[in-house]
């Protein structure tokens, strides 16, 4: 009885140095844990240190990825935006020939008529000359020549002096002269030599989208009025013939060339209202830029600029920026008051003022404000 007490007890005493034993283990394995993993993050945190690092930095480099992806999807799709653009201007422009004109010559009044010609030919070459301009003319980079160039800062990716206003464009990978934004619809940035023919182009699409969509409204009831009944009196054609003991299927209520007209009008002025709404909103909002004399990256800095001045009890002014009136004079080139007509309301190829490397007092502007960043 004495023999099996000992053997039970020395081998409860083995059981509670092994216990013992795993605890320390345990305990050493969870203390290695936990100093490498400050070790690891120690290093990191020593390899990634910025004083400039906040939320914005940290949600920047998780983007990074999705950034690169969209920069080269938009390079190899520009072509095809652009081909869109064409083919669905020149399907309305073809529609608005083959179907809606001989209904106007034949219905409307002469002077309806010359309103409608004139007008609608006048928006179209409008459209057709900035969207060609847009897309062809070059909007500005730097010269390679750095010598004489008196750059603000130096660009990450060129290495090389970036003049006041100028941005680099990860799409193209160069450096752009008072950078916009890179428009995959036309293939292009807009920057200060097509800033104006972009503009120009979204103003007259949306006028064009506007006025087919206002002076096809009665049509496109009719037509739309007209399908749903071809809808209708198909389906009562398909019973009486289900009902009926001949093989022969009779022949169809509406020709193919009525059924065309009505979709097509259908097709004009859902195409035209949906692009209004859409390019109405960019051209407005990219006019209030303008006339806050800035562009579209330009506004993000500003905003981070006059928040931090405000902070420090400061005003924040934009150099840039002449007044709401002359700021529109100097975007479209409005030097005289004939200018209003020829440049315009007409077709100019005219260059905007200055050369986009430095940015002197416009010879439009009435007076000089003091360029001042704070106060």
């Amino acid at each position: 009885m004495r023999s099996r007490q000992r053997v039970f007890a020395a081998a409860m005493r083995l059981l509670l140095r092994c216990l013992r034993l795993g605890r320390r283990r345990r305990c050493t394995l969870v203390r290695q844990a936990e100093q490498l993993w400050r070790y690891g993050h120690l290093c990191l945190r020593s390899l990634l240190y910025n004083s400039f690092t906040n939320g914005d930095v940290v949600l920047d480099s998780l983007f990074e990825p999705v950034y690169w992806l969209v920069d080269h999807v938009t390079r190899w799709f520009g072509v095809v935006f652009v081909a869109l653009v064409i083919g669905l201007t020149s399907s309305v422009v073809a529609i608005v020939y083959i179907c809606l004109l001989p209904l106007i010559l034949q219905t409307y009044t002469p002077a309806w008529i010359c309103w409608h010609l004139a007008y609608g030919h006048w928006n179209l070459i409008m459209i057709v000359f900035h969207y060609y301009m847009a897309i062809t003319t070059s909007p500005g980079h730097p010269p390679q020549a750095k010598d004489d160039l008196t750059g603000v800062s130096i660009c990450r990716k060129c290495i090389a002096p970036k003049p006041a206003r100028t941005h680099h464009c990860s799409i193209c990978n160069r450096c752009v002269l008072k950078m916009d934004h890179h428009c995959p619809w036309l293939n292009n940035c807009v920057g200060h030599y097509n800033h104006r023919y972009f503009f120009s182009f979204c103003l007259f699409m949306t006028m064009g989208c506007i006025y087919c969509s206002i002076s096809g409204w009665e049509m496109f009831r009719d037509a739309y009025a007209a399908i749903e009944r071809m809808k209708l009196l198909e389906k009562e054609r398909l019973q009486v013939a289900a009902n009926q003991t001949y093989y022969q299927t009779p022949p169809p209520t509406f020709s193919f060339r009525q059924r065309a007209f009505h979709k097509s009008v259908v097709y004009v002025w859902v195409l035209c209202s949906s692009v209004a709404l859409a390019l109405g909103a960019l051209t407005l909002w990219h006019a209030a830029l303008i006339t806050r004399g800035e562009t579209s990256i330009e506004r993000h800095i500003n905003k981070k600029e006059r928040q931090r001045l405000q902070k420090k009890g400061k005003l924040f002014r934009n150099p840039y920026s002449y007044g709401s009136w002359d700021n529109w004079k100097v975007f479209l080139g409005v030097d005289v008051p004939r200018h209003w007509l020829t440049r315009v309301l007409l077709p100019s190829p005219h260059l905007p003022h200055g050369t986009g490397l430095s940015w002197d007092l416009p010879p439009c502007v009435a007076k000089q404000r003091t360029p001042l960043l704070s106060i």
